[in-house]
């Protein structure tokens, strides 16, 4: 690198650096102001504490890291402009692109950095944090000698449309991880029932794939008339071939916005084959978070158009650009993905397109830079 590239990059780290780590204060401060007292009412010591903020804190980086880029960049190209150190680099030969080179060089390391983050690190802490949080609810309810009620889930419906069979569960305890008041229809290819397994309880076992059914009958039906055909009861009854895990049935009904990348990827891979319904608003967030890798480029091209312009344009005018075209850009990405979700566009299209936009929008800014 050049003497001057050395000096962009070490100004604009060290502002960036700030920024983050006050954004990060922030957000761990509102996080103590909406989680502190749950933890106190439930228990958690000290050292429960620190450990489920060190785990929380880095799902906030995907948010934090894109705002801190565009701050650090329109500060530090703004220094450089309002101290006529761009006109200085212009007069000497450089154009836009030889000056700020290292800042793009930057940002294909910073691209790499929010698929590392979406994929692995913010998974990691979502999920992870999710758990500690249960755990601690259900360690004070046991200590209360509680009901058990904590961690049930009501009302699960599945349909399994791979293997035609559809599952009803009235309660599922996800500590307990037990099934109650279960239902299992297997369905010919025309969707029409074939047997039903009612039960008062049911558990899967994830070591062999199955599911046990206890205090139950087994019905059997004739698909063309729907007539029952035979009935049997049973005791204790574990059928090999159920082997619909529980953690994904709970997955299917929840906010999108609520999962990791993980738990989103295993929606879309499962279901996406069934062309199942339900599956296109996890598909619109699966492909918005990896559309989002490209967001630290797209900054830049939104940032630099603005912050080094000519010297008869105030910075403050350019940073107020950025900030808006920066905002722009969010409710494209919100209305795309609300497009999206209702089925107007693929959900591969309504990732792409806000920042394809941005893309073309910059690509317009920068041909207009002299």
């Amino acid at each position: 690198m050049t003497l001057l590239d050395r000096y962009l990059l070490r100004e604009w780290l060290k502002i960036l650096g700030l920024l983050l780590c006050a954004t990060m204060g922030l957000l761990l401060m509102q996080a103590l102001y909406d989680n502190f007292r749950d933890l106190i009412e439930v228990g958690a010591g000290f050292g429960d504490m620190l450990w489920y903020y060190a785990v929380l804190m880095p799902s906030y980086l995907s948010v934090v890291l894109p705002l801190s880029l565009l701050l650090s960049l329109l500060f530090v190209l703004g220094q450089l402009h309002r101290n006529n150190e761009i006109t200085a680099m212009r007069a000497a030969g450089l154009n836009i692109f030889g000056t700020t080179r290292v800042l793009w060089a930057a940002g294909l390391f910073f691209c790499g950095v929010s698929l590392l983050l979406n994929a692995r690190v913010v998974p990691w802490s979502v999920e992870t944090s999710r758990r500690l949080l249960e755990s601690f609810e259900f360690r004070a309810e046991e200590q209360k000698g509680g009901s058990g009620s904590l961690g049930l889930v009501t009302s699960v419906a599945f349909d399994n449309q791979r293997a035609n069979r559809l599952w009803y569960i009235n309660r599922y305890n996800r500590f307990a991880e037990r099934g109650y008041g279960v239902t299992v229809s297997e369905l010919d290819r025309s969707r029409r029932e074939r047997t039903r397994i009612m039960a008062r309880e049911a558990s899967y076992d994830a070591a062999t794939r199955s599911w046990t059914f206890r205090d139950g009958r087994e019905l059997w039906f004739d698909p063309e008339h729907g007539e029952l055909i035979r009935r049997h009861a049973f005791t204790v009854k574990t059928v090999p071939h159920l082997n619909e895990d529980p953690d994904l049935m709970l997955l299917i009904d929840r906010n999108p916005g609520d999962l990791s990348f993980f738990e989103l990827q295993r929606i879309v891979d499962y279901f996406t084959l069934e062309d199942n319904p339900k599956v296109v608003r996890y598909a619109v967030r699966y492909y918005s978070l990896l559309a989002n890798t490209l967001g630290p480029l797209i900054i830049l091209a939104i940032a630099i158009p603005f912050a080094v312009s000519g010297v008869r344009v105030s910075p403050v005018v350019g940073v107020s650009k950025s900030i808006g075209l920066f905002f722009l850009y969010y409710l494209l990405a919100n209305f795309a993905t609300l497009l999206g979700g209702r089925g107007y566009l693929d959900p591969i299209w309504a990732a792409l397109l806000p920042n394809l936009a941005m893309v073309g929008l910059a690509a317009w800014f920068f041909g207009r830079m002299r």
